[in-house]
């Protein structure tokens, strides 16, 4: 419809938006919002848990209000995506640290919403702030920046066209929130939790079947740390052409595999002063992001920041035992401090309880979590697919914007 239409245009931002500063001078009490990277604008008490300015009796009479229509993003923070619209939000606040400002009748909204979050005003960000410790983008600086722009029929159409898309791929993401929502609620169904004997649902043809019996990690396995050469980083622990698949906690996937590639390859020399593990160990990480669980694909080396079980005393189906290590570290979570485990020792590694069912269970078990996580990991790459074409979409659409920031 567009392929021989009028060139696009060149202007600067601050030629075809204004800023906006209207301040709560009379201390109404109207909503207060945030801006976050992934959903724009938020209510305070959701991007800040347990934060409430009104409730905490802060003076808001600063604040900036704002109308329908309206951008506002976090000078501070724009350079990682801190920038929202809000639509038909009216008349709610937002801190008077945000830059906020509006748009002239030449520039479409949403053309513009999708214009900021491509990698070409990412790239004029990074040039374009100001500071020291901190970068700042002030709308001074912000207004220097040059957009490209067609006539406002093209415009819409480009921006309806990415919203369609942008509607997609938000339904697949809630797809993909509720199939792990159903996967963490079936690990609390069908392995028991806390004091219980028995899950809460069993299969029909175990109904009569005995109790799961209980015993201790430290009965039950043979474990210990990974191991790498100090310090990290030397030039001749690593080698990305010929070397091994060293395994970190970076490389431990959410879905109970190791990704595709370590992100690093290690060296001979390395190698001897680090641990082998074989495909199929099942591995566990115990710093960073503790307690992700994985049975791996491939040979590699691993490091001493994740645990890997060498043998097992009982007769146990690893798949099974996999989820069951994972729940009890999901467990330990919840009893941390603001969910968050620092680290775990290997005398609490050792006293974690462990209760089993006969190995035909835990096989029926392991083979309803497996397909689960088939479907999981299908749906997955459903959504990374989607975001791919979305970026080739705006390489397209776009001139000189290579890819969407996420």
């Amino acid at each position: 419809m567009f392929t021989e239409g009028v060139e696009w245009k060149e202007l600067l931002l601050g030629e075809v938006t204004y800023p906006v500063s209207e301040r709560n001078k009379d201390g109404n009490k109207y909503p207060i919002y945030s801006i976050s990277n992934i959903s724009g604008f938020v209510p305070q008490s959701e991007q800040f848990e347990g934060v409430d300015s009104h409730s905490r009796g802060y003076d808001v009479s600063l604040y900036k209000v704002i109308k329908k229509d309206t951008f506002a993003y976090n000078p501070a923070r724009i350079n990682i995506g801190s920038l929202g619209f809000s639509g038909e939000l009216n008349d709610v606040l937002v801190s008077s640290l945000y830059v906020c400002f509006k748009t002239k009748n030449e520039l479409d909204n949403l053309f513009l919403l999708c214009f900021l979050k491509t990698s070409g005003f990412s790239d004029s960000v990074k040039s374009s702030v100001e500071g020291g410790i901190r970068s700042y983008l002030f709308y001074e600086n912000f207004a220097k920046i040059k957009v490209q722009f067609p006539s406002i029929t093209e415009q819409q159409k480009i921006a309806s066209c990415l919203s369609s898309l942008d509607k997609v791929i938000t339904a697949e993401i809630q797809k993909l929130d509720l199939l792990q929502d159903h996967k963490r609620g079936l690990l609390q169904s069908l392995l028991p939790v806390g004091a219980e004997i028995i899950p809460k649902f069993r299969f029909e043809e175990f109904q009569d079947s005995d109790e799961w019996a209980e015993d201790t990690l430290l009965n039950l396995a043979s474990f210990r740390r990974g191991s790498f050469p100090q310090p990290y980083g030397l030039p001749e622990w690593y080698d990305d052409e010929n070397g091994m698949p060293f395994i970190q906690v970076f490389d431990v996937g959410e879905d109970f595999r190791l990704k595709p590639t370590t992100k690093n390859k290690i060296s001979e020399l390395a190698a001897k002063q680090s641990v082998f593990i074989p495909k199929g160990t099942l591995i566990i990480t115990l710093q960073g992001s503790i307690g992700r669980v994985a049975i791996t694909q491939y040979d590699a080396y691993i490091d001493r920041t994740l645990l890997l079980f060498e043998e097992f005393h009982k007769e146990i189906d690893l798949t099974f035992f996999a989820y069951t290590i994972f729940l009890l570290f999901e467990i330990e979570k919840q009893k941390a401090p603001g969910g968050i485990i620092k680290t775990i020792t290997k005398e609490v590694l050792s006293s974690f309880v462990v209760k089993l069912p006969s190995i035909k269970e835990q096989q029926k078990i392991a083979s309803c979590f497996s397909s689960l996580d088939g479907v999981i990991s299908a749906q997955s790459k459903k959504l990374e697919a989607l975001i791919l074409h979305k970026k080739g979409l705006v390489q397209g659409l776009f001139p000189n914007a290579n890819e969407v920031t996420e």
